[in-house]
Formats: structure tokens, sequence, C-alpha cells
């Protein structure tokens, strides 16, 4: 089990003995609003007549993080890599077959009957698909309304829970009449902003965002993401977004962790992991975003060979050396940890400061492109030759 930091804090974060990301040893700082520690899922395969476990699906080996007020940890990797089973452990949609999950200090795993409804009031959900996760038999106020329900808002009466409806919609963009619409008379984008105000209904402080935009045109997601960060100033909220795309977590994220096979690779701020990846596997992805012009990037990482090994039976060693250009024999057979580097990041690589240096893009001339220069000069409004018939006008020759 790889004990994976991926510290969140209002400080500019250092790395302790353990590898967690998080304030420098001595310094103070606040609780943080989650934390992980030591996750596992492991999911049986059940085959033969009694329905016996012959083999365990590997998703979630040993993370951990925590994450404070006011920031974004962002949890980014391939399909299949366990991102969507954490966010569920993070709510005890699923349970953790091992680790410790606490809200604001108190232990969520713990926790039974009332005790457990008012911590799930705390961290909420909002899902990737903005229609399927909305009951259609249900108006906008009325999904707004029953959270209050369950986890109390004003003074209980109907006068109260409608005026609350009216200041959540307010609150995410839309409009007081939506509370009477169906969610089929609604857009994508306004969708998703009823599932968030759905969240913030119950006055959470930690919000799992699990894919929350890769269902939306682009233009949307810039609004969407926009809502979100103002949310995030405005009520101090603590977000866990889950994301594939490496542009959406780079414009939300302050923290970063690269998850592989169930377990983190690299973690760290943000800025420091995006700008400079250690780990091959991070910069692989990073080398895989497309750019508007690829000669204008030297040194780019070589392309992932090969599929990723099955989490029924995950490679000995580093769970990524079958994949990676640089793996050696100590690679094949030990499992690196998830130690400190630099720059508050950790990373889990035995070679990471041996491989060449991450890609940069560097800065090269434009070049010329005959081809193109014709077409554009075709387009080039320029007047006509005259005729003593013919009016004089202008355009493409």
């Amino acid at each position: 089990m790889s004990g994976t930091p991926g510290a969140v804090s209002r400080e500019p974060p250092g790395v302790g003995r353990d590898g967690r990301a998080g304030a420098a040893a001595g310094g103070g700082r606040t609780a943080p609003a989650l934390v992980a520690e030591g996750l596992v899922k492991h999911f049986p395969v059940r085959t033969g007549l009694l329905g016996r476990a012959s083999a365990h699906v590997r998703a979630v080996d040993g993370v951990s993080f925590e994450v404070a007020a006011g920031r974004t940890f962002a949890i980014v990797g391939e399909s299949g890599c366990g991102k969507s089973t954490v966010a569920r452990l993070l709510l005890r949609l699923i349970e953790p077959d091992a680790g410790r999950i606490a809200l604001g200090g108190e232990d969520l795993r713990a926790a039974r009957g009332e005790a457990l409804r008012r911590l799930r009031g705390r961290i909420q959900l909002v899902f990737q698909d903005p229609y399927g996760s909305l009951n259609p038999r249900m108006t906008a106020g009325a999904m707004l309304a029953e959270p209050l329900m369950l986890h109390g808002g004003g003074d209980g009466t109907a006068s109260a829970r409608e005026a609350r409806v009216a200041a959540l919609l307010a609150q995410v963009g839309l409009r007081a009449d939506a509370a009477r619409r169906w969610p089929h008379e609604f857009s994508g984008g306004q969708r998703q902003r009823l599932a968030i105000a759905r969240a913030l209904a119950a006055g959470p402080r930690v919000i799992v965002c699990d894919e929350p935009v890769s269902a939306l045109d682009v233009s949307i997601q810039a609004q969407i993401l926009n809502l979100l960060a103002d949310l995030q100033r405005r009520l101090g909220l603590a977000y866990v977004f889950i994301s594939h795309d490496l542009a959406v977590v780079r414009q939300i994220a302050t923290e970063v962790a690269v998850m592989y096979l169930g377990r983190f690779v690299e973690t760290g701020p943000a800025a420091a992991v995006l700008a400079a990846p250690r780990h091959p596997y991070t910069r692989a992805l990073l080398a895989a975003v497309p750019v508007p012009d690829p000669s204008a990037v030297r040194g780019r990482e070589p392309a992932i060979g090969g599929d990723v090994p099955s989490p029924l039976a995950p490679p000995p060693g580093c769970t990524f050396h079958t994949r990676c250009p640089h793996a050696d024999a100590r690679c094949r057979t030990e499992a690196p940890p998830l130690a400190p580097a630099d720059d508050g990041v950790a990373v889990a690589c035995w070679r990471w400061r041996e491989i060449a240096p991450a890609p940069v893009r560097a800065s090269v001339p434009p070049r010329s492109d005959d081809a193109l220069a014709r077409l554009q000069a075709a387009f080039v409004r320029r007047p006509a030759p005259t005729h003593p018939d013919t009016p004089t006008h202008g355009g493409p020759r």
C-alpha cells in the first residue's frame, strides 16, 4: 500500500518525511476540510456455483491526501485508474476496505445513523452526466427542496424553503422561475448548474466534482468552471476535482495527484507538477495533449506503448514498468514509494532524477508555407479590371 500525499494548504506547501505535501514542520495551519488516509477498495470477482471470490480487482490500492478550505485537489489519470471509485469512497456510496476519512476532524467511516446524515451534509457530489443525475419526475424546485428537508434549511416552513430554493438558483445563475421547470426543459449547461445548486443546498464544506464538465461544450465548460471558482471564493469550499482533461485541471486545480492503477504516482502543487512533471507517466500524459504546432515542442516524451495492465493482476514492482521507456531491472521487482522530490512534489519513481528533463515549449520562428501563402493571396480583395460596359467592383480573382 502506497501512502500517497497530496496536501492542500493555504501556505506554500512543503513535504514531510512521509511524503505528504503540506505545511512545513512546525508551521501552524488550520485543520484540513477533508483528510483521506490509506483508502483501499478491492472488488471481488465471484465465479462458480457458490459464487466464491476467485480474484479481486484492485480499484484503489492505498490513497492518501488532504484538502483545505478554499483549495482544489485534482485527481487525473486514464479511464479505469480508480478516480471515480475514490469519489464514491469519500461519500461512502461504497464502503472502503481499509483507510480513514475525516471531515473537519470527524471520522466519517465511524459515523452511524443521525451522525452520518449530518456529516453527509458537509460533503456533496456533482456527477458527470448533468441529465442522468437529475430525477426526471421532479421539478427543479422539488429537487432543491429535498436536501433542505433532509439536512435542514431555514425555519422548516414551506415559504422558507421556497425562498432558499430561489436563492440557490440565483447563486448558480438561474432565474427563480426555473424552480417550476422539469429537467428536460433545461440545456446541458443549465442542468449542471442545477446539479451544483442541489449540491450547495445542504451547506457543504467539501464538494466532490466527478468529471463535471466532460459532457459539456467547450464554451459551456468555461462558464461552469468560472462558476465553481466564484463559489469557492465566496463560500470557502474545498473541491476534490476528478478529470482526465489536463487543460481543465490546469485552470482550476491548486494541487494535483496523478493516478495509475489505483495508486498515486505523482502529487504536488498544480503549477509545479504541470510545468515540470517528474514521473514518466505524467510526462507522457502531458505530451499527449494536442498543441497547435507540434514542431514548436522539442524533446517530447515518447508515446505510451502497450495496454494498461489488468487490475486483477497488477505487475510486480512499479506498476507502470510494462509501458515505461525508462524502466530497468529494479523497476520490475521493487515498488517505488511516493517520496518527496522538490518544490513540494512527491514522486513514485526510482529513476525520475536520471531521465531526461520534461518537455518544454521552444520558441521557433514561424515556418513559411508557400501553398498557404498562395491560398491566402487568392482571397485578398483587390479591384477588378474595369470595362466600359461593366461597373467597377472589387472581389477575389
